[in-house]
């Protein structure tokens, strides 16, 4: 199938941007963790449905560290991109910056993986394009989403047994 051919990250990497709000933080001006989560699913989510052409469901974040704070009038720029497909899931990794649009001065804020399922017109699994490795960049997210995945697949073996 045409649909199923191999594809780079560089198809359906995005970066969404939003400038941060009152409505956005807590009482002292600092934005709330939810509202920096729902950035990184949405743009994770548009980049699972690009690499697809399907629909997808976030079926796991791992852990998600908030290493700098993001203030009232950040703008906010989450950064995603597919490093590792399986037959039907793919891990896509997010990065959040900060900028303060006045200085200038960006500042990493923090980085998440997720595991995205592509869903047919049923609503199961469906079969999703291999990612092409263009680039030596390309294959080391690749080695480490792979390792990452192993984690993942161990974790859920151990659960399932306890």
């Amino acid at each position: 199938m045409d649909d199923l051919k191999p594809k780079p990250a560089s198809a359906s990497e995005l970066t969404i941007s939003r400038l941060m709000n009152p409505e956005h933080a807590n009482p002292v001006g600092i934005i709330h963790g939810g509202e920096v989560l729902k950035m990184v699913d949405e743009a994770g989510g548009i980049v699972g449905m690009r690499h697809a052409r399907r629909p997808v469901v976030t079926v796991r974040l791992d852990s998600m560290t908030f290493l700098q704070p993001i203030y009232v009038g950040n703008l906010v720029r989450v950064h995603a991109r597919v490093n590792w497909t399986g037959h039907t899931s793919m891990e896509i990794g997010m990065r959040v910056e900060a900028e303060d649009p006045i200085t200038g001065r960006i500042v990493h804020t923090n980085s998440a993986y997720a595991v995205y399922v592509a869903l047919d017109e049923d609503g199961r699994p469906a079969p999703i394009p291999p990612l092409l490795l263009e680039t030596d960049d390309d294959r080391r997210r690749w080695q480490e989403a792979e390792e990452r995945q192993r984690m993942r697949l161990a974790q859920r073996k151990q659960a399932q047994t306890s």
